[in-house]
């Protein structure tokens, strides 16, 4: 089911178009740097389809499929759902002939962003919000059976456009801003941890200045289970910015079966 256009009038005010098209150009920028964690991303879920073997598939954050063996997983299962806030016209393309593909256009918070818009998208500079306590973080409920699920790189990414627009609306301190986060990522947690799951997200963004100064920052602020099979890699995120070299950005990524 596609959105609606007012909805899409919303993810344009919040930035959401902007902010697609530039994982993908960023991707290109990279000239293949990003390929090891990719391919490391699509392994992982062979495994974990292989050791299942689900009928049905599910897969959070889909994107521009840049991370999911999309061919691969289809002719294994009866049914793969693609799920995202919307679809890039490039992707609903590449899966225009394949049957089993179904695409559905959800907010993965459970609606989080509409809420955030209501509660905060007409406010301004002398009427921003002094508290977050009446914003609700509800959870994702699926209208289909998700079997197999797979959160794809989003759990962290979840709280990208609500918090951008809160920090822009929104008179709190960081530490406020931080607990919104953790009731975003424990709210999808719970979502998954209560499914056969695939959990791949970023740990920590590890930023190295040409000066020789490293700065951490973590990315999940909840405690993630062991589950029954770990792996975790670098991925070279940001290798060839813009600034000649000054700075270079990495993320510790793990992957967890649930």
């Amino acid at each position: 089911m596609a959105q609606s256009l007012s909805y899409k009038r919303i993810l344009y005010r919040m930035g959401y178009f902007e902010y697609q098209r530039g994982l993908i150009f960023h991707h290109l920028r990279e000239h293949g740097g990003w390929n090891g964690h990719l391919k490391k991303c699509r392994d992982f879920i062979l495994k974990a389809v292989e050791h299942y073997r689900p009928s049905v598939v599910t897969a959070l954050g889909s994107g521009w499929l840049l991370d999911f063996p999309l061919k691969e997983v289809a002719e294994t299962v009866s049914r793969l759902n693609l799920v995202d806030i919307v679809h890039p016209p490039e992707v609903k393309k590449q899966v225009s002939g394949m049957k089993n593909v179904v695409l559905h256009e959800e907010d993965i918070t459970g609606g989080l962003i509409t809420e955030v818009w209501r509660k905060a998208g007409s406010r301004w500079f002398f009427n921003r919000l002094r508290s977050m306590d009446g914003i609700d973080v509800p959870e994702y409920q699926p209208q289909y059976e998700p079997g197999l699920t797979v959160s794809l790189n989003i759990m962290t990414q979840l709280e990208t456009l609500p918090l951008a627009l809160l920090k822009k609306k929104a008179a709190v301190d960081e530490a406020d801003y931080n607990d919104f986060r953790k009731k975003i990522q424990q709210s999808h947690l719970g979502f998954l941890e209560r499914n056969k799951s695939v959990l791949i997200t970023d740990l920590e963004e590890v930023v190295k200045e040409s000066s020789g100064k490293v700065t951490k920052v973590r990315s999940v602020l909840v405690d993630l289970p062991a589950g029954s099979a770990r792996e975790e890699w670098t991925w070279d995120f940001d290798l060839r910015k813009s600034d000649f070299f000054r700075r270079k950005s990495v993320f510790r990524v793990a992957a967890i079966l649930l």
